[in-house]
């Protein structure tokens, strides 16, 4: 019995894109070519790979074993690519990272930057998204490199403290504790909590924290992302804990405020993370050098560059 590679990459495309009219948009293929060729493949396994007796398909225990090892295969052909491309070193080629929010948005763009300042034939890009998204990425192997906020979960990704993230609780500017000295848990009791989206490692600290001060049954609301909760803060909807990063030009326009909240929430992780069983391509494996040789936050974007050497 012999693997048809088209026909596996095929398959794959209809799981990832979620069904054959989405798979067939994305390889400019015809629908009924796109069935054509998952039924011939499963003919030749002699199984039933993708249950289509439903609205959405899905894939039966069978497809799932072969989606492993497709995405295993290709995974392996990229890497032999990468392999051959460590003859030629950092003179071309491409480099994605992949960052949780509040890391991809605020760390990782002038990291790049310098990166790229020193390999200037290597083009450079950002898959942000939350801890999760990104996760699955590095897992899927879609990108070779991520920083995160907080401890990778998956057991299949090695992961290496670089820096530290505090996360501190704002408010807008004429909140009736903006200014104190000192703010106690059970003064914040009649306050709407603004939550940041499950999947996001800022969501795990929100939650931790609230739990630390007794305040697990507040009033809240979620809110996905960094930037939106910073712009609903400020328009009084609620208050919320971010990233003490992400808020630079807000505290320095007086936009917002921060409360000093005793105890405050432990500092977390900042980690760059990796497949380990991945062969990483130069361009990544000079990236990750770089990260390691950073040792605090780089300064704002109005900042000249070569002022964070």
């Amino acid at each position: 019995m012999q693997l048809n590679l088209y026909r596996l990459w095929i398959f794959m495309t209809v799981v990832e894109e979620g069904g054959f009219s989405a798979a067939a948009t994305k390889l400019y293929l015809s629908q009924p070519s796109v069935s054509n060729q998952v039924r011939q493949l499963e003919q030749s396994l002699r199984t039933t790979l993708i249950d289509r007796s439903g609205a959405r398909i899905r894939l039966t225990p069978e497809g799932e074993v072969l989606l492993e090892y497709a995405r295993r295969v290709f995974l392996l052909a990229d890497e032999a690519v990468t392999a051959i491309r460590q003859v030629s070193g950092l003179q071309s080629g491409t480099l994605v990272a992949g960052g949780s929010t509040t890391v991809g948005t605020y760390l990782l763009p002038p990291l790049l930057a310098a990166f790229r300042e020193r390999h200037p034939g290597i083009e450079v890009g950002i898959f942000t998204g939350n801890a999760e998204q990104v996760e699955k990425r590095l897992l899927d192997g879609e990108i070779g490199v991520a920083v995160l906020a907080g401890t990778p979960r998956a057991p299949q990704l090695d992961g290496e403290p670089i820096l530290q993230d505090r996360v501190v609780l704002i408010t807008p500017p004429d909140h009736p504790l903006a200014g104190e000295r000192t703010v106690r848990p059970e003064q914040l009791a009649d306050e709407r909590f603004l939550l940041r989206e499950p999947g996001s490692s800022t969501r795990a600290v929100q939650e931790e924290a609230l739990a630390d001060w007794g305040l697990t049954g507040v009033s809240q609301n979620e809110v996905w992302g960094p930037e939106t909760i910073k712009q609903a803060v400020a328009s009084g909807l609620g208050i919320s804990l971010v990233s003490e990063h992400c808020i630079e030009a807000e505290l320095a326009g007086r936009r917002l405020a921060v409360l000093p909240v005793t105890p405050g929430p432990d500092p977390r992780p900042i980690v760059v993370a990796h497949r380990r069983d991945r062969l990483l391509g130069p361009a990544e494996q000079e990236f990750i050098k770089l990260l390691k040789a950073t040792h605090s936050w780089p300064a704002p974007a109005h900042t000249p560059l070569h002022a964070v050497r």
